[in-house]
C-alpha cells in the first residue's frame, strides 16, 4: 500500500528521465497514483520518456501561455480521469539574454516571457486544473532559493521570488476548497533546464562544499520524494509553504 493510493496526479515538466518531474511521476506510481503527464513542444520525446516509467501515463500536449490549451485542459485531462488529487508544477524557462550576467541590460520582452513561463503559469496551471479538483488536493511546484542573487541566474531569479510570493496567494486563495499549494526548494539538479543557464556549474561546489548534508546535483530523488510526500495526505494542514530540500544549505551563514 502507497502513500498516493487511488491518487490522480498531473506531472508537467518531463523532458528527460533526469528531471525532477519524471522521478516525481515514477514515485507516484510506485506509491499507487495514476498519473497524467503533459508535454510542451517535442512531444514524441516525452512520449519515448513516459514508456520508461513503471506504467507509461498518457501524454497531453500543455503550453502554459497557450489560453486554448489551458482552457481545454481539464477536459482533455478527463478523458483519461474522473477527477484530479494533486498538480505538479514543474515549469520554468527565460530567454537566454535574462540570465548569464546580462541583467542590467535584459528587455522588458525577455523579462516578461520569464515571468509569464515560470511565475504566473503556477496559477495559470493550477485555475485550469480546478474544475477536476471539487474534492481539494495538493498542488506542488518546485522553486530554487530566491532569497539570494545566484550567479547567473538573474531574472529567473526574480521570476522565482515571483513564484514563491505566487504559491502563498494562491494558498490564501484556495484554502476554502481544500485546496493545499506549497513549493519544494530544491538543490540544483543536473537536468536538461540547467544546461540551458549560463554558470550553473558554479552553484555544484557551493552546495557540495556547503550543504551539512551534502548535495549530489546528479539525484533528482531527494526533491521528488519530499515532492510525492507533499502531494499525499501525510501533510493535511501544510500550505503556502515552502520545503528546503537542499542538503541543508538554506540554514547556513556565509
Amino acid at each position: 500500500m502507497g502513500i498516493l493510493d487511488g491518487k490522480r496526479i498531473l506531472v508537467t515538466g518531463v523532458l528527460t528521465d533526469a528531471s525532477i518531474a519524471f522521478h516525481v511521476a515514477k514515485i507516484a506510481q510506485e506509491q499507487g497514483a495514476t498519473v497524467i503527464l503533459t508535454g510542451f513542444g517535442r512531444l514524441t520525446l516525452v512520449e519515448r520518456i513516459a514508456k520508461r516509467l513503471p506504467d507509461p501515463p498518457p501524454v497531453l500536449e500543455l503550453d502554459v501561455t497557450d489560453t486554448g490549451q489551458l482552457d481545454s485542459l481539464a477536459e482533455r485531462v478527463g478523458e483519461h480521469v474522473d477527477g484530479l488529487d494533486g498538480v505538479v508544477h514543474s515549469i520554468g524557462n527565460a530567454p537566454q539574454d535574462a540570465l548569464g550576467g546580462n541583467f542590467l541590460n535584459t528587455t522588458w520582452e525577455d523579462v516578461a516571457a520569464a515571468v509569464q513561463v515560470s511565475t504566473y503559469s503556477l496559477k495559470a496551471l493550477t485555475v485550469a486544473a480546478l474544475p477536476l479538483m471539487k474534492g481539494g488536493g495538493s498542488v506542488v511546484g518546485f522553486d530554487f532559493d530566491a532569497s539570494k542573487a545566484w550567479p547567473g541566474y538573474d531574472w529567473m531569479g526574480v521570476a522565482k521570488a515571483g513564484l514563491e510570493a505566487c504559491s502563498r496567494y494562491l494558498a490564501r486563495d484556495l484554502g476554502a476548497k481544500n485546496i493545499r499549494v506549497n513549493l519544494i526548494s530544491s538543490g540544483p539538479v543536473r537536468t536538461m533546464a540547467a544546461k540551458s543557464i549560463p554558470g550553473f556549474d558554479e552553484f555544484e561546489p557551493v552546495f557540495a562544499e556547503r550543504a551539512p548534508l551534502g548535495w549530489d546535483i546528479r539525484d533528482a530523488g531527494p526533491a521528488a520524494r519530499a515532492c510525492v510526500a507533499l502531494l499525499s495526505d501525510w501533510f493535511p494542514a501544510t500550505t503556502g509553504e515552502i520545503i528546503h530540500v537542499d542538503g541543508g544549505l538554506h540554514a547556513m551563514g556565509g
